[in-house]
């Protein structure tokens, strides 16, 4: 598909945005866009939690736990590295609302369809549809959330945002002990699946008075609408808010080619593009060497089969932890330093964790807390994968940006990671289950160490600062 021109326009929308200061307006904006991260973490807890109950005789299913922390988990990432791409294209070619209101409902009724699964194939097909959905939210809201949100907070919001996946993982950790303990054995995994679809359709309620990005709306030929939304936010935000001092000539276009965005990541930001890959490698190891299967490791190794919502809620308070105390610091300390520190750092404490479970030294308990640690340090630097993306590449290919890094990234560690971890902690041998938390630090320390010599300094600079839009004539002209 070619570029079409439509005109030339001088804009200060992206500097009107970038000055306002933090209001209720924002917190609008990250209550309704923000939360499909805790959706995605009730979802995969909620299964990883309910996986020995799935495979109890009279669950309504002919599977093993074994299937639904593997195979179920692996169709679920291949889902979402799918949806991902299809939807991440037409995010950068339809705009941000339209994508992030459909990838919403195509998950409502997947995981509708997956509460009333009556065999394995089905269930397999919906968790598939499932993380279509959820993929297709990643590159729509991630998009709409950097160019919505002032570049002064843009780091913190973004990696806050992204470490609330686990605020939906404590959720659905602590939602499974009830349903498994107190409802029958074919009930009670059923309404989880049925929890989720009532969290959805409360944030598409919420959803439906964001607007379109104003960024978007002028590079594609529609620079009146964006003017009158940005206006409309101001009013909105209200106060004394000074006269912009930047503009940008923009060369508009009804549509980008896909041949153009693949040659921008590729031959004009390839150290780019190996950051972004390392980045999201490194994080989908480490946490899918346990997030998907630490329910079986405590089954397999504890014999705790009915109770681990308990366990993994503590992981999930840690790992929300993380990004929330430590995200200041990625805007101020700055993106290098503390994007490499997290993911150095939390590799180094897993392979102390390896080891020590090797030796037979933890506990369920003790391991719980020796995870907890892990990620708290971990979930900052893995959320800072997706505010990287999303912030250094130019604007016509932001959602196709983090679709393809989520995509290669989560399909090398979040469909072979499950595959292979869950097989390594089948065989019930503490030495291999110590290899796959082993080869997950590695990785990371790996991804950390690319970030020290490719890393982007990012911090509080405007995301056309950081890479100018493609269709960019002239960029940052003083006013």
């Amino acid at each position: 598909m070619s570029d079409l021109d439509t005109g030339t326009v001088t804009t200060k929308v992206p500097a009107r945005l970038d000055r306002l200061p933090w209001s209720r307006w924002h917190w609008m904006i990250v209550i309704g866009l923000g939360t499909v991260w805790i959706l995605d973490g009730l979802e995969v807890t909620i299964v990883g939690n309910l996986s020995a109950q799935l495979a109890k005789p009279g669950s309504g299913i002919d599977i093993t736990q074994a299937q639904v922390a593997g195979l179920a988990a692996a169709l679920y990432v291949a889902g979402a590295c799918s949806g991902a791409l299809f939807f991440g294209w037409l995010t950068d070619r339809f705009g941000r609302k339209k994508l992030f209101l459909i990838t919403l409902v195509v998950y409502l009724v997947a995981t509708l369809m997956t509460a009333f699964s009556f065999d394995a194939w089905w269930f397999f097909l919906f968790r598939f549809m499932t993380g279509f959905g959820i993929g297709g939210e990643y590159a729509a809201i991630n998009s709409a959330i950097d160019e919505l949100i002032p570049s002064a907070h843009r780091g913190r919001i973004d990696i806050i945002i992204n470490g609330s996946y686990w605020l939906g993982a404590a959720g659905g950790a602590l939602l499974t002990v009830p349903l498994l303990n107190d409802l029958p054995v074919n009930i009670g995994w059923r309404v989880a699946f049925g929890m989720g679809v009532v969290l959805g359709l409360a944030i598409l309620l919420v959803r439906r008075h964001v607007p379109e990005s104003p960024r978007w709306l002028f590079i594609h030929g529609r620079g009146q609408e964006a003017e009158k939304i940005v206006d409309d936010i101001e009013h909105q935000v209200g106060g004394d808010l000074p006269e912009p001092a930047r503009s940008m000539t923009i060369h508009q276009r009804k549509s980008i080619g896909f041949v153009r965005i693949a040659h921008t990541m590729v031959a004009l930001y390839p150290k780019r593009t190996v950051l972004g890959l390392s980045l999201f490698i490194g994080q989908a190891f480490l946490y899918n060497a346990i997030t998907f299967g630490y329910a079986q490791i405590l089954s397999t190794f504890f014999k705790i089969d009915t109770h681990t919502g308990y366990y993994f809620a503590v992981i999930a308070v840690g790992n929300f932890l993380g990004p929330l105390l430590l995200g200041p610091l990625f805007d101020t300390v700055g993106r290098v330093p503390m994007i490499s520190a997290t993911y150095i750092g939390s590799g180094v404490l897993l392979l102390g964790t390896a080891w020590l479970f090797n030796q037979g030294m933890l506990t369920a308990v003790t391991l719980t807390a020796c995870w907890s640690v892990v990620l708290f340090v971990a979930s900052a630097g893995a959320s800072s994968a997706y505010l990287t993306v999303s912030e250094i590449f130019p604007m016509e290919t932001r959602a196709m940006a983090i679709a393809f890094f989520f995509a290669i990234g989560t399909a090398a560690g979040g469909i072979a990671g499950p595959l292979v971890f869950a097989h390594l902690v089948e065989t019930g041998v503490p030495g291999d289950t110590a290899l796959a938390f082993t080869i997950g630090a590695i990785i990371m320390i790996v991804a950390g160490l690319v970030e020290l010599f490719l890393g982007v300094k990012a911090e509080r600079k405007g995301l056309e600062e950081i890479a100018a839009p493609l269709t960019a004539a002239k960029v940052d002209k003083a006013a």
